[in-house]
């Protein structure tokens, strides 16, 4: 589905040269929630833009779905750390502005959005202005946004970091819903080992600057999966400490498949 061969990348100021990725490979498959977590400065974001279209790789080549990424496409939605809806929009029209983007807007794009926020516990909400939600809603309707154009990848850079503990608890189980009912491909870049167990099918983890695929680590451990009263903590311990020792151990770099 999402094929990284090879790919570098370099960026040049008056400061000088700063390598962000280095020979980079990686294969994500069809339906699949990955995370990519790594030390600050590795590479994450990076590769997420390199994905999305919105940054050409300095070498290498980036692919979705067997077609070369040279722009962005359509069925690629990003998401990031800050909802950033617009304040004179209600819920509903802020979910449905893409569909405008894209001249989608129509009886099945709000019926779409409307489905979405109800699965994001969002039901009852739709008239409601920005500032009359939590930080924690705002980012669900963020979510529904990213997902009403009905993308094939969603690639996410970090985005409940900002929220509290409770709330990205929440909001991680809100995401393994929708995940598990609409099988979107998505790309998950994060700071938190826990995030990355709870969420993801495979967990990529990158090297220090540049950032090369130190290891991936497969979660094997059945869905829905949470931190409270769940058969699955000791296979949550498990896997968080050996992220854990992989970011902390000068380990050597590996191709991923």
């Amino acid at each position: 589905m999402i094929t990284v061969e090879g790919v570098s990348q370099t960026f040049r100021s008056g400061k000088g040269v700063v390598e962000a990725l280095a020979d980079l490979n990686l294969n994500i498959h069809d339906g699949e929630c990955v995370a990519v977590i790594g030390r600050s400065g590795c590479g994450k974001s990076t590769l997420l833009r390199l994905i999305a279209g919105l940054l050409p790789p300095t070498t290498g080549t980036v692919a979705v779905d067997g077609a070369a990424v040279t722009k962005p496409r359509s069925d690629v939605a990003m998401m990031f750390q800050r909802p950033a809806l617009l304040p004179w929009r209600n819920v509903l029209n802020n979910v449905m502005l893409p569909l405008e983007i894209s001249k989608e807007r129509n009886d099945e794009g709000r019926r779409r959005a409307r489905d979405l926020l109800e699965l994001a516990g969002l039901g009852g909400f739709e008239n409601r202005l920005p500032h009359e939600l939590s930080g924690g809603m705002q980012q669900r309707v963020a979510l529904c946004r990213a997902l009403v154009t009905e993308p094939r990848v969603l690639l996410m850079d970090e985005p409940f970091s900002a929220l509290d503990s409770l709330t990205r608890i929440e909001l991680g189980e809100e995401l393994q819903r929708v995940h598990m009912s609409r099988k979107t491909t998505i790309v998950l870049v994060t700071h938190s080992i826990e995030e990355a167990v709870l969420l993801a099918d495979r967990v990529v983890v990158l090297s220090s600057r540049p950032g090369r695929v130190r290891d991936v680590v497969e979660v094997k451990i059945p869905r829905p999966r949470e931190l409270g009263p769940s058969a699955h903590l000791t296979e949550v311990a498990e896997a968080s400490a050996q992220l854990h020792g992989l970011l902390m151990a000068p380990t050597p770099a590996r191709s991923a498949s």
